[in-house]
Order: structure tokens, then sequence, then C-alpha cells
């Protein structure tokens, strides 16, 4: 017959608990880590995604309809000189 020990009982019920508090820890660190992060954030005025996406399509948009006026203004001077 086996018997348990209190010890080792004791001991396995203070590591559960210590694992628990670690994990609380964990989370609350990681919680207070990412409003952190947000507020630094916040306060350099990073564009989101959205914006960086919207600003590059209207960039290439632009650059395309630059080119195709610099091809037709060749074209015209082009026309002009003959």
């Amino acid at each position: 017959m086996q018997t348990r020990n209190k010890f080792f009982d004791d001991m396995s019920q203070l590591m559960t608990n210590a694992m628990g508090v670690a994990q609380g820890a964990k989370a609350e660190a990681e919680t207070a880590m990412k409003s952190l992060m947000d507020r630094w954030l916040a306060d350099r005025d990073f564009v989101t995604r959205e914006e960086f996406d919207a600003a590059r399509a209207m960039a290439q948009k632009a650059r395309e309809e630059n080119e195709a006026l610099a091809a037709r203004i060749a074209a015209l001077e082009a026309k002009l000189n003959a």
C-alpha cells in the first residue's frame, strides 16, 4: 500500500499556484507592454497600413499620369518640329 507524502503534496500545490501566478503576471506584462507600445506609436503620428496603401496607390496613379503626359508632350513637340 502506498501512502501520500504531505510534503510532496504541499510542494506540488505550491508549484501549481506559482505557475498560476506566473501566467497571470505574464498576461499583465503583455497587456502593459501592448498599451505602452500603442501610446508610443500614437505619439509618433505613424500612419496605418490602410492609409499607407492608399497614399501609395495615389502616388502610383500620379506617376503613370505623368509618364502619359510626358509621352503626349513629346509627341506634340515632335509634331511641331516636323
